[in-house]
């Protein structure tokens, strides 16, 4: 028996010594826009942590927690496009936002224009937060949005 637990014991508690840094991962902003030249609204981090979690949600989220497995494929994506921009990744990355803002807000809520960002937060040497932004997105309709964004209005008329 205890042959077996020394088995299992790395697999349950692995070596964090497997990686050579731990840096910080870039967080997610976008924002949207009336046109590709109109006004902005202000950046929102797409997907925050929540603040606290209770222990229930807790073991909830250790058994099954889809919406974090697709926050980590969008790290993953945001990390591909510091590193090496692809296609792919950008749009992986407006797609789940506008996603996710489509079920989100009323359809008179939604501007026809969607861009994101990728920033990093780091101590500066005064022990301040400093943000920097690794990659910006051009404007980019939203599937879909802009439809909608008239359909409102003329129901609006």
């Amino acid at each position: 028996m205890l042959t077996l637990f020394k088995l299992l014991l790395p697999a349950l508690m692995p070596s964090w010594r497997f990686f050579k840094s731990v840096d910080p991962s870039p967080r997610v902003e976008f924002r949207m826009l009336a046109g590709s030249s109109g006004p902005p609204t202000d950046w929102q981090e797409f997907r925050p942590r929540p603040q606290r979690l209770s222990p229930l949600a807790v073991a909830g989220r250790m058994l099954w927690n889809a919406r974090w497995n697709e926050s980590l494929f969008l790290v993953s994506c945001a990390e591909r496009l510091t590193l090496a921009p692809t296609e792919h990744s950008r749009q992986e990355i407006l797609r789940r936002i506008a996603a996710d803002l489509q079920r989100a807000l009323p359809p008179g809520a939604l501007l026809p224009c969607l861009q994101f960002r990728l920033v990093f937060l780091d101590r500066g040497e005064d022990g301040r937060l400093v943000k920097a932004v690794t990659y910006q997105s051009e404007p980019q309709i939203m599937a879909g949005a802009a439809a909608k964004a008239a359909q409102a209005a003329r129901a609006a008329a």
